[in-house]
């Protein structure tokens, strides 16, 4: 070794330059998600619990259409019990609620001009509501709208048109009250002169 190559000083060489890093891989989590086949199964039986239950249900509304609606109501005929039954100025609300009359005995009746008992409508004339009979005062008044009626079924109060509709009545073949709804007669129009609409006793 010369002299020369003894006295300079060796320089250490550059450090080599890190590589770049690679781009990090995305994580497993960004991939698209896999349905597992559990889920996948309670969605489909959903839906087709759902599909089946709409279905079900069209069904039944097609059903009840082709099927309408009946009202069943009492026969427009029908016995109630004997005339002494019921005293003298009584008003039997014994068929109130199920066939909608009163039954009044009277000891004098000016459109029959006799003694007996007439069948009156629980239906207020004015709007169809059902009035009370207050024994108290002697009248029946309307709860709706403060119609009031005598006891004869005229009225003199409140909103209504016109007096209480009456009914036919007879006597069947046995003795009692036969009271027919399919006939009724109207004050106004001079009809509960007629001999059906009052029982002469």
């Amino acid at each position: 070794m010369s002299k020369e190559e003894s006295t300079v000083p060796s320089t250490p060489a550059p450090p080599k330059p890190a590589p770049p890093k690679a781009p990090a891989k995305p994580a497993a989590a960004a991939a698209k998600p896999a349905v597992p086949r559990r889920s996948f199964l309670s969605w489909m039986t959903l839906a087709w619990t759902a599909f089946t239950a709409s279905m079900l249900a069209a069904v039944t509304a097609t059903a009840r259409f082709m099927f309408p609606n009946v009202l069943f109501e009492p026969p427009p005929t029908f016995k109630a019990g004997y005339p002494n039954e019921i005293q003298v100025g009584q008003v039997d609300e014994r068929f109130k609620q199920k066939f909608a009359i009163w039954l009044v005995r009277t000891a004098y009746d000016q459109y029959a001009n006799a003694t007996g008992i007439f069948a009156l409508s629980t239906v207020c004339t004015h709007l169809g509501c059902t009035p009370n009979w207050l024994e108290a005062e002697q009248k029946f008044k309307c709860p709706c709208h403060g119609s009031g009626y005598y006891k004869t079924g005229v009225n003199f109060e409140g909103p209504t048109p016109r007096p209480l509709e009456r009914f036919a009545i007879s006597l069947a073949d046995d003795g009692q009250i036969l009271v027919d709804k399919s006939r009724k007669f109207q004050q106004e129009k001079g009809e509960w002169s007629n001999p059906a609409a009052f029982l002469k006793l």
